[in-house]
């Protein structure tokens, strides 16, 4: 987990949604009669740090699997780390494309940023909005935002033949974005296609509101934080972006979410609402308990390589399983495919604008 680093109010929750699968899963007996021990491990959001971690699980801990790690510039370090030591480790976030590609023992339970945000775009056509001129800006320091910008959106904006009239960056911690808005403003877009950590996302709301732009921001995962549009104090109302998870879709949504709610307002967290990213790691919890179950893990020490084989053979089968995000199953890059929600900014909360598939 990360408790600090740029996506520290997406990430900081991770924890209590982990907490509340295991305590479920061992409340009804656990697996087999066994119950699952959580080990925990504070990366920082520090790619070093994730690849130790992972180390100290597989060797030390001799765990069976790893949940995390959060970030793309983390799992850049960390997969490649776990494959050596043969031990599959499940990321709830790190949306840049193909980080799982060339490893056996690396799964994401997330959609890559260039599917989600292709969804988007494709909700709004069929809702008919506004989208016939676009530009760009994003973070050039993290690695997912530099990825959406750079490489995503000019692609997909050529995809649904919309006009780029040009893009800008900026530091993701930055605070004074008025270079930048200035630029956009010339540039006339009905959409601006955002690639940014959620702070980053809220400055340059803020600032497109205060020079008038009146631009539909659009963006996937990075900026799926529940408090955004009560952050961005009215600067939100044109804001549209791909989750694959949104709390008030049925009862098991709004049951999590209530559970979550009373977790972390315990804790003293100052956000109670879920996220993508807190749904995406209890459903890994989930995903591990029903591999080690079908490919009877047997737990023991001297079994742990093979048992880690087994998980990870499991997982890649796995077709339709029922989570909490919706039916979950695993292409052959082993990145999961679920439903993607679209969402937008309306009166300080985020509404369903659509449901897609995401094949």
């Amino acid at each position: 987990m990360a408790k600090t680093g740029p996506y520290v109010s997406l990430a900081n929750t991770n924890e209590v949604a982990v907490d509340l699968a295991v305590d479920e899963i061992n409340a009804k007996g656990g697996i087999g009669g066994r119950k699952l021990k959580l080990v925990k491990f504070d990366t920082g959001g520090d790619p070093k740090q994730a690849a130790l971690a992972v180390r100290q699980f597989a060797e030390d801990n001799k765990a069976l699997a790893v949940i995390g790690p959060f970030s793309s510039g983390e799992v850049r370090v960390a997969f490649p780390a776990g494959e050596r030591l043969g031990i599959v480790q499940m990321s709830m976030s790190s949306s840049a494309p193909g980080l799982t590609k060339g490893f056996s023992y690396a799964f994401r339970n997330t959609r890559d940023e260039k599917t989600v945000i292709d969804e988007v775009l494709a909700a709004l056509r069929d809702k008919k909005l506004p989208m016939g001129t676009a530009a760009t800006a994003f973070a050039t320091d993290d690695t997912v935002s530099k990825a959406i910008g750079t490489a995503v959106l000019p692609v997909l904006l050529k995809k649904y033949g919309i006009d780029n009239k040009g893009a800008v960056d900026f530091q993701y911690n930055a605070f004074d974005l008025s270079p930048q808005v200035s630029q956009l403003a010339q540039m006339k877009p009905d959409i601006i296609g955002l690639g940014a950590p959620p702070e980053a996302a809220i400055n340059l709301a803020k600032e497109l509101k205060r020079q008038g732009v009146s631009a539909r921001l659009i963006g996937g995962t990075t900026v799926a934080d529940p408090d955004l549009p009560r952050r961005m104090a009215g600067a939100g109302n044109s804001m549209t972006i791909g989750t694959t998870f949104f709390a008030d879709l049925n009862d098991r949504t709004r049951s999590f979410a209530k559970q979550f709610a009373a977790k972390t307002s315990a804790a003293g967290m100052t956000r109670h609402e879920p996220n993508q990213q807190d749904a995406s790691a209890y459903d890994i919890v989930y995903l591990f308990a029903e591999a080690i179950k079908v490919a009877a893990v047997t737990g023991e020490p001297d079994k742990v390589a093979a048992d880690r084989t087994a998980i990870r053979d499991a997982l890649a089968k796995l077709k339709g399983f029922p989570a909490l995000e919706g039916e979950i199953s695993f292409g052959d890059d082993h990145d999961s495919i679920k439903p993607i929600y679209v969402i937008e900014a309306r009166d300080a909360q985020w509404s369903l604008l659509d449901t897609r598939k995401g094949e």
